[in-house]
């Protein structure tokens, strides 16, 4: 399970170094893909192989899924560390979470969230407010 918060910059190439507690269970290849909310999503194999399994089941003829489908594996790549922990955004990903220095990493139950800086802290801005909200109709037990 992938849980917490880091900060760390991307470098001019595009390399972002990701914390080790988050490596270690990232694997020695993983795919980073195109998320929601204007983030990248970053899947252990295992994890891509479920969430692959699901997106098939999706039916062929409805136009939501089929473009669902596309954003989602037509943004996808495989990555691997390098020597330093540190993985190469491409810059179509880049673009999509307009990654430019200062970035947060996310650690969200099965996946790694990367956002810029400041999209993540205009998310938790927006959303505080409503964080009980959303608890009170999705949850069914208390904390």
């Amino acid at each position: 399970m992938f849980m917490g918060e880091y900060q760390h910059s991307i470098d001019d190439k595009g390399r972002l170094i990701i914390p080790a507690k988050l490596r270690d269970s990232l694997g020695s290849t993983f795919i980073l893909t195109r998320g929601l909310d204007q983030c990248l999503f970053v899947y252990p194999m295992e994890e891509w192989g479920l969430l692959e399994q699901k997106l098939k089941a999706l039916p062929l003829m409805k136009a939501d899924a089929r473009a669902f489908t596309r954003f989602f594996f037509s943004g996808a790549t495989e990555c691997e560390w390098d020597k330093q922990g540190r993985i190469n955004i491409p810059a179509h990903l880049r673009q999509h979470a307009k990654l430019d220095k200062e970035c947060m990493i996310i650690g969200v139950q099965s996946r790694v969230e990367i956002w810029s800086k400041d999209a993540w802290e205009q998310y938790m801005q927006q959303s505080a407010s409503t964080f009980e909200e959303i608890a009170e109709t999705l949850v069914d037990f208390d904390f």
